[in-house]
């Protein structure tokens, strides 16, 4: 009975490796910010170039702020502009720390990391480059203590 226990454990952590090693990254870019500040008229531009259409994807939005910055979330407004150039917007809040002021992510120095859902299981609907415009949404016209942003893509499961 225990070679067999030894064997089903041997199983699953061989299968929990390979299904850990997956790469299901479809797309992934970070932009920096401004030390002095990100300005709202200051947008990030990310340009996907889709050609299948069958395929669902998962996206997500990446901040990295410092541990200076000053609010508890973060706001973010989202154009996509699709290939024939239809427009679609979205607004993506994010927090950034519990109620008791820690924040929420990953710490590292002085830099505190997080990736939030945007869409999940979206298949496009053409062919061709997506635009995707990110800007702030917060009510200062900058915004002081973000170090960078990104947008990252993942095949759905």
């Amino acid at each position: 009975m225990r070679g067999k226990h030894r064997v089903l454990i041997v199983a699953a952590a061989v299968a929990m490796l390979v299904s850990g090693c997956r790469n299901n990254v479809f797309y992934s870019h970070s932009e920096s910010v401004d030390d002095r500040g990100w300005s709202l008229d200051d947008s990030r531009n990310f340009h996907i170039d889709i050609t299948d259409t069958t395929q669902l994807y998962d996206f997500y939005v990446d901040l990295r702020v410092t541990n200076q910055y000053p609010y508890s979330n973060f706001f973010f407004f989202i154009t996509t502009q699709h290939p024939d150039g239809a427009l679609s917007s979205d607004t993506l809040e994010c927090p950034l720390a519990a109620p008791d002021g820690s924040w929420l992510g990953r710490s590292s120095g002085r830099f505190v990391s997080n990736r939030y859902y945007f869409r999940k299981n979206v298949r496009f609907p053409q062919q061709g480059v997506y635009q995707f415009s990110v800007i702030h949404g917060m009510r200062d016209s900058a915004i002081t203590g973000v170090h960078d942003i990104g947008f990252h893509i993942e095949y759905a499961e």
